[in-house]
């Protein structure tokens, strides 16, 4: 963010002095002028309603409401684009942005860290822990002895120990390799240089139908961990409700139309926010389901905190 700043920053110096070429404007005079437009942009990037998001399906209402203009015009809601969900939460905490996508065990472990959270809504993320066809897993058993990608402190790490505990193998025997970045998971299967790794959608359709076996499908195991969780402070400010009422109706106008018509009529914008192949799009399941903004389980949330508890040793 701070690199586009600057970049920007340069771009306007620019076009100031070519304005002042013709009007004579002194070099201290566009400096300025520079400053004051920087100034300008701060306050506007800080009184918008920031969402941090990621490149995965879960966050498709937001893209689709973003990209048809179903959030209302007069309120600034801006979508803060990450690969990592570590970077989501560092925003957060920072208070970069108001709100991200995540799961439950990572919202869960911020409120344990001091940062009180609001979850507007659960989301219909779900994760398959993919077997590299190349390694030849087929099965959970076969994890032993091999490495695994997933994220520390996430729904991911959590599932890791569920594959671990279901099949008996000893925890030390499955390495757990921290990969925070979708892509560059992704990309570790691709290249096999990964035995196994844990994805959400649209990336689990990817490594799917290149061959890679499905070991666990937490659709499967009726968890429901995606989330979308603000700052309780932000949803505890007056002056925001407008920001929050709109984004609500604009989140819940995309799932309608996303349930009406199906994943792939929003192609065009899986392309451009996920970029994945063209057999990926034409690929994604038929199934999903995009239901309208609502607490999460007290199930899930539970399931959540039990886990981190253990983790934690709290």
């Amino acid at each position: 963010m701070k690199a586009n700043r600057t970049k920007y920053g340069m771009v306007v110096t620019l076009l100031l002095l070519l304005m002042a070429a013709g009007c004579g404007k002194s070099y201290e005079e566009i400096k300025r002028e520079n400053a004051e437009q920087q100034r300008k942009l701060m306050r506007e990037d800080s009184a918008a309603l920031k969402i941090a998001v990621m490149p995965t399906l879960d966050c498709l209402p937001l893209y689709v409401a973003k990209d048809r203009q179903l959030f209302d015009t007069l309120v600034d809601i801006r979508l803060k684009p990450f690969t990592a969900q570590m970077d989501c939460d560092t925003a957060l905490t920072r208070g970069r942005v108001e709100a991200m996508v995540t799961d439950l065990v990572r919202a869960e472990r911020i409120v344990k860290e001091g940062m009180p959270l609001d979850y507007v809504a659960a989301t219909n993320a779900y994760w398959l822990l993919i077997g590299n066809h190349h390694s030849r897993i087929t099965n959970l058993k076969h994890l032993d002895d091999k490495m695994l990608a997933m994220t520390r402190y996430s729904v991911t790490d959590m599932l890791s120990d569920l594959a671990v505990d279901t099949v008996k193998l000893r925890p030390e025997r499955v390495f757990r390799i921290q990969i925070n970045d979708v892509n560059v998971r992704l990309k570790m299967l691709e290249n096999n240089v990964m035995d196994a790794l844990l994805l959400p959608e649209p990336y689990a359709t990817q490594a799917r139908i290149a061959k890679n076996k499905v070991l666990l499908d937490t659709r499967k195991l009726d968890m429901n961990m995606g989330v979308i969780a603000f700052r309780k402070d932000i949803m505890d400010d007056k002056t925001r409700k407008p920001q929050l009422d709109a984004f609500l109706k604009g989140y819940n106008a995309a799932c309608d139309s996303i349930s009406k018509n199906g994943v792939k009529h929003y192609r065009d914008v899986i392309q451009k926010y996920c970029k994945v192949s063209a057999q990926t799009l034409d690929s994604l399941p038929d199934s999903l389901n995009y239901p309208r903004a609502a607490a999460p389980r007290e199930k899930d949330l539970e399931q959540a905190r039990q886990w981190l508890a253990k983790r934690l040793g709290k």
